[in-house]
């Protein structure tokens, strides 16, 4: 099937290449348009606890679907003066003009908006889209505010946080492909010795990524896309292709001299050889992708569908695009050389530093296995403690508005002001009975007996005067003052099915005391008729990550059970797809063990330009699986193609090794090179998502291209011998 696709490409090169061309000229006008087709958000579910009880506030008590938090500081003014509180309305008066603002809360309404050095205050405003619809409001929002002679003001809150991320997300992206496109002609350079091998490539590659946007923009238009694949598309198409269009180049710069400079055979035994290796690497990175279309939030779910376009693309333009460049070319290949070429370094030479290596690994394979399991394991070991979190405005650059006003809140009010428990509460008769009100007085004393609380908001709330059987009484006043016209507050925290507790707490929304609280709250026993859903930050986090890893062992089952039999039928060989699986963990393990010692511990902070966040973003473990999983098995792939060639010929376990090893050894390194300077490009990204995604993937395909490949699968296959081969006879016939 190869060897024919490889006679049809170069028969047909001239149609193919135009082919690709007039997909590349038509995709040109659609490129600048693809992030407007594309959304922010989609880390939370609907059918999280911490989503529902949102839904009950906003149906019981008109609570916004999402809030702008505008922060305001003065020098000069108290901000609890009259003065401040003009200015201040003064700033807003406009906001009312912007779409969807349906309600604000100044600190005249709620004391607690201001902050104790009286310096610092903010209102919120509410409106009615959720946040990953409300932040294409934010840019009216913001000019609609009228700067006030002695007030400095930011906007933060959930909306003006989505909108930072649209807009630093592209930004991230421009700075990484200005820096991955020269630094990946540099390594091809580096691995080719000829300029024209090496641009070949990137061209394929650069018109592979074209086509892979062009695509996903029409995808985005009846599925909801995260605004995060164009930076995945980017990364992993350009990645893809690249290191792809590199197999199957070097492979036909050894066949074309072996073959006396005939081009149509060497494009066809290139495909017949790199090509099949090509397809199935293909397979098995979009298993891996797949594997994140199972889950159900929406930044996941669109990750592994992007993914899947960049594999078909990046795969079929190696296949198709890359053998006729290569069929026109011919030995124009070797054109523009920048370093004489080593003839003794290509196919007709078995031995040199890769076949020594395997040679002294499998002279003492227990010596070099032991100690590098140990390394491998010991790098993985702080992934032992990681704290799982989802993202909030910490993953920002502190130039941001929406970061600063997080810190500004953080720093004045404490941390526990950004991320209350938000406690709803239904009742199937009447909020107001004497019975459930009792019942809300003791879960709010409750709550304030608790140390880890430090204040409370809710329709109960009253000093220590009021007891628990006046409650009822003091309540029935306030409802009469609100019947007189009088503001209370009374509606925002209560109406006859409905109720809402805030819980204002010490720590940050990760913070284990807060997780610990939460746990407690949520097993709280209500009286009366009441039942309860507690929302919030924290609650957010703990629900976001335990949806996401309920699923995580099945897709782990799937992807490494159907990557098994792919393998199986690919080697026939049952116990050489199991290997594989075991080396990839172990370069995927040791990926995860430096995700927490930088991330979330904050080592190296200063050189990758971050402020350590202390938790690791709950996906990327999971998107890092699903794409390592296939990306480290395209090296495994190559390798043990090369070492069945040989052992097919020979029947010589050990002398196949260091012979594969040999001939792909320098090729899986160089791929390897290619892909680590295109993802590690991606470390220069603000938000700290894609940089840890970018470092992550980087260490990881260098761990397994290098430590994996070069010492752990000699030694493995050293020792299992003969049995690297064994496949049942009937087996086979299946």
């Amino acid at each position: 099937m190869f060897a024919f696709l490889g006679r049809a490409s170069y028969r047909f090169r001239w149609w193919v290449v135009g082919c690709w061309l007039i997909l590349f000229c038509v995709a040109l006008p659609f490129l600048p348009r693809v992030p407007e087709q594309l959304n922010v958000g989609g880390f939370s579910s609907p059918q999280t606890e911490a989503a529902r009880a949102r839904k009950v506030l906003e149906r019981e008590l008109n609570l916004s679907p999402s809030t702008l938090v505008v922060i305001v500081q003065s020098e000069r003014l108290d901000a609890r003066s009259a003065e401040f509180g003009t200015q201040l309305r003064a700033l807003l008066a406009d906001i009312d003009s912007v779409p969807n603002v349906t309600e604000t809360i100044l600190p005249r309404d709620d004391a607690n908006l201001i902050a104790d050095d009286g310096r610092t205050a903010y209102a919120l405003v509410g409106l009615s889209l959720p946040p990953e619809e409300a932040q294409r409001q934010v840019a009216a929002f913001r000019a609609a505010l009228r700067a006030q002679p002695d007030l400095t003001y930011l906007v933060a809150g959930g909306p003006a946080f989505f909108a930072d991320i649209e807009t630093v997300s592209q930004r991230d992206l421009r700075r990484a492909e200005l820096i991955a496109f020269p630094f990946a002609l540099i390594a091809l350079l580096l691995v080719f010795g000829t300029v024209v091998a090496a641009v070949v490539p990137l061209i394929v590659g650069g018109i592979g990524v074209a086509v892979i946007l062009l695509t996903l923009y029409f995808v985005a238009q009846t599925i909801d896309l995260s605004i995060f694949v164009l930076n995945l598309a980017s990364m992993l198409g350009l990645g893809l292709a690249v290191d792809y269009s590199l197999f199957i180049t070097s492979r036909f710069r050894e066949e074309l001299p072996d073959l006396g400079g005939n081009v149509a055979a060497a494009v066809e035994n290139s495909l017949a050889t790199a090509g099949r290796a090509v397809f199935f690497s293909g397979l098995t990175v979009l298993i891996g992708l797949l594997g994140l279309t199972r889950f159900e939030f929406m930044f996941l779910r669109s990750i592994g569908i992007s993914g899947v376009v960049v594999v078909l693309f990046s795969t079929l333009a190696a296949l198709t695009l890359l053998p006729a460049l290569l069929g026109i070319l011919g030995g124009r290949i070797e054109r523009l050389r920048l370093r004489r070429r080593n003839v003794s370094s290509v196919r007709s030479r078995d031995t040199g530093f890769w076949s020594i290596l395997a040679g002294w690994v499998m002279a003492r394979p227990f010596l070099v296995l032991i100690p590098t399991l140990g390394v491998l394991l010991g790098l993985g070991t702080p992934f032992l403690r990681v704290n799982l979190s989802s993202p909030d405005a910490t993953i920002l650059p502190t130039d941001l508005p929406s970061r600063q006003g997080f810190d500004i809140l953080t720093e004045a009010f404490g941390p526990g002001e950004i991320s209350p428990l938000v406690i709803a509460v239904q009742s199937p008769s009447s909020i107001y009975t004497a019975e459930n009100l009792r019942a809300l007085y003791d879960l709010e004393r409750w709550l304030m007996r608790d140390p880890r609380i430090n204040r409370t908001r809710s329709v109960v709330s009253a000093g220590p005067q009021i007891g628990r059987e006046s409650i009822s009484r003091f309540v029935a006043v306030q409802r009469g003052i609100g019947v007189l016209g009088v503001d209370t507050g009374l509606e925002r925290f209560a109406s006859d099915r409905g109720a809402l507790i805030l819980a204002f707490t010490f720590f940050l929304p990760n913070d284990p005391e807060s997780k610990a609280l939460l746990r407690d709250v949520r097993a709280y026993e209500l009286g009366g008729d009441l039942t309860m859903l507690v929302d919030g930050s924290t609650a957010e986090i703990v629900d976001v990550v335990d949806a996401m890893y309920a699923d995580v062992p099945a897709t782990i089952a799937l992807i490494v059970g159907t990557t098994y039999l792919l393998l199986l039928v690919l080697f026939r060989s049952v116990l050489l797809p199991l290997k594989a699986i075991l080396m990839n963990a172990l370069s995927i393990v040791a990926s995860y063990g430096a995700l927490v010692f930088i991330f979330q511990d904050g080592h190296f902070s200063d050189v990758l330009q971050f402020a350590p966040l202390g938790f690791v973003e709950a996906s990327l473990p999971v998107i890092m699986f699903c794409v390592l999983f296939g990306l480290s098995m395209d090296y495994e792939v190559f390798l043990l193609t090369r070492i069945r060639e040989e052992w097919e010929r020979t029947g010589d376990n050990t002398h196949s090794v260091a012979v594969g090893l040999q001939r792909s050894g320098q090729i899986i390194t160089s791929a390897a090179l290619v892909v680590v300077v295109v993802t590690a490009s991606f470390v220069s990204a603000q938000v700290i998502l894609i940089k840890a995604l970018g470092l992550g993937i980087a260490l990881a395909v260098l761990l397994d291209a290098t430590i994996v490949r070069a010492l752990l699968v000699p030694a493995t296959m050293r020792l299992l011998g003969r049995w690297n081969w064994w496949f049942p006879t009937r087996l086979g016939r299946v």
